[in-house]
């Protein structure tokens, strides 16, 4: 049994750098695409850790990634500032268009 676990270790921790990197890659393109980029990690679970991003024009998005390490490796990688809270000046970034406002009434309405 510890030794399936020293080998799976290794593997493990290679396949997690491959997650990092390839999330790092979709935040770069993210910040390019959106004139830079700032973030926050949210642990969400068994799921994951979201990453939420947005954008120096506004825009905004978010990736999951497997663990809150992995996440932390993926926004170390692509060099973005990352705020402890979604709240105050970095939220406040965030513009939202008819789709999200319409989104949050329907469900506000049960819709």
């Amino acid at each position: 049994m510890a030794e399936t676990q020293a080998v799976e270790a290794p593997r493990r921790a290679a396949k997690d750098e491959r997650r990092a990197a390839r999330l790092a890659k979709e935040i770069g393109a993210f910040a390019k695409a959106h004139g830079g980029a700032e973030g926050q990690l949210a642990y969400i679970g068994e799921r994951g850790t979201r990453i939420v991003l947005v954008g120096e024009d506004g825009g905004w998005g978010d990736l999951v990634a497997t663990t809150y390490e992995v996440a932390q490796k993926a926004v170390e990688k692509a060099g973005i500032t990352i705020h402890e809270d979604f709240d105050g000046d970095f939220a406040a970034k965030v513009e939202t268009g008819p789709y999200e406002w319409k989104r949050m009434a329907g469900i506000q309405l049960g819709g």
